[in-house]
């Protein structure tokens, strides 16, 4: 895992005393039996490190069970699954309509489960004292197609003639899909002269190396970088917010703050250890998400996609 590790220790360690003092049982399956066997995932670099920390924690109350999380990108991730490839795909943007429509040709139904929240942060060199908060017209200049900005005076006059170097996602990644629906107007919509990868570390590279450069990427990977980079606030038409697990839940944070997901099949859910995994994805919730520094769920968030788990279940004959 490239994030928190120290915190995924500290919960895991803790999970370990109880299970040490008979408080923690392992995980059963449907009818009670000992689970074991594979469970596949794949998808969203964002959300892998959420799974991944989900796979940790679950394996050391389950050692039978082996959890595979790979990261193909969102869109690589639901191709595999509606390819029937994968029990559970990670996804940082919904399932498209071009892929909704592939998994079921396949015969292949699903639920949406949403696993956290997330704030795309926006940052930049923190050597950079003129800019505190852009607007998201501010950022759509910078990124929209064929953009012509160059410099940062040319997003704000009193801001210094210091050049503008971007860094971002991929074209794979649903960051990237999200962010450019959401500032651009239209996913997929974004200049092509800028540095992408799926790797975060890239960019935080990028920004930390030139004063003007300026990159997005998720709430916890700033969280683990924030003593070399500089979030800035955004205006979304109601003033400048900062990214935060509070903005994000009360909805001020936008149009930056997202929900994120995996989607379970009913062929995934015909095997007992991956049934196992899911329920306990959703009952410790709250574990995995500080372990991998997520912005946790609401209440009713949460009662939302244990419902989704349950008719998913019922569908699959579970």
């Amino acid at each position: 895992m490239r994030r928190a590790s120290a915190a995924l220790v500290a919960v895991a360690a803790s999970v370990t005393l109880v299970a040490c003092g008979g408080g923690a049982q392992q995980q059963d399956g449907p009818g009670g039996e000992q689970v074991s066997g594979p469970v596949l995932i794949d998808g969203s670099s964002t959300v892998e490190p959420l799974s991944s920390a989900a796979a940790e924690l679950y394996q050391g109350e389950n050692p039978e069970v082996n959890v595979t999380v790979g990261t193909s990108g969102t869109g690589g991730g639901f191709q595999k699954f509606c390819n029937g490839e994968t029990d559970i795909s990670n996804a940082s943007r919904p399932i498209s309509d071009t892929e909704r429509q592939q998994c079921e040709a396949n015969g292949i139904a699903f639920q949406e489960l949403q696993v956290a929240n997330d704030a795309l942060t926006v940052v930049v060199n923190p050597a950079n004292t003129w800019a505190n908060c852009l607007s998201v017209e501010q950022l759509r200049a910078m990124w929209a197609p064929g953009s012509q900005v160059t410099t940062w005076n040319q997003v704000d006059p009193s801001f210094p003639a210091e050049p503008l170097q971007l860094f971002g996602a991929g074209a794979d990644s649903g960051t990237f899909d999200y962010f450019t629906d959401e500032i651009v107007g239209e996913e997929g919509a974004s200049r092509t002269d800028y540095s992408p990868s799926e790797n975060d570390n890239v960019t935080v590279q990028g920004v930390t190396g030139s004063p003007g450069a300026l990159g997005y990427f998720g709430f916890s990977y700033f969280e683990e970088n924030q003593q070399q980079l500089k979030a800035l606030q955004v205006d979304g038409g109601n003033g400048c917010v900062a990214p935060s697990a509070q903005t994000v839940q009360d909805g001020s944070y936008t149009p930056l703050g997202r929900p994120l997901f995996i989607y379970a099949s009913d062929a995934g859910l015909a095997k007992p250890q991956v049934v196992s995994f899911l329920e306990f994805y959703l009952q410790r919730n709250d574990e995995i998400v500080q372990a991998a520094q997520f912005v946790p769920m609401t209440d009713q968030q949460k009662q939302d996609s244990t419902a989704k788990l349950d008719q998913l279940r019922q569908q699959a004959g579970g």
